[in-house]
């Protein structure tokens, strides 16, 4: 029982994180918005990641911080969705980077105990 809540919970608090970021780009990125969001990233990456997912997770997490920080600034020349892009990615950064972190260091761990 305990365990389904725990993944209820992983799988809210990814829909959540992901809605939040995306709506973000019209809202002002305030330091309780980005607080929540690093908040919601630490539940994903402790409970909504199995370690036969951290491989394809990392991948993708390390892919989304790439294109989020070098391609971000190239958004700005769109003048009409360029600055709310812009700050799409950023909050999805604020969202991803902690789970990534935590789903890194237990492969990690999981790698060093093998």
């Amino acid at each position: 029982m305990a365990k389904s809540m725990l993944d209820l919970v992983g799988k809210w608090a990814f829909l959540a994180g992901v809605i939040i970021a995306l709506i973000a780009g019209w809202l002002t990125l305030s330091a309780t918005l980005v607080t929540v969001l690093m908040v919601l990233g630490l539940l994903v990456g402790l409970l909504n990641v199995n370690p036969r997912e951290a491989q394809h997770f990392l991948l993708a997490s390390v892919s989304l911080v790439i294109v989020a920080a070098l391609g971000g600034s190239s958004f700005n020349q769109i003048q009409a969705v360029g600055p709310a892009l812009q700050q799409i990615f950023q909050a999805l950064l604020s969202f991803v980077v902690p789970a990534t972190i935590v789903v890194a260091l237990a492969a990690l761990f999981s790698v060093a105990r093998d």
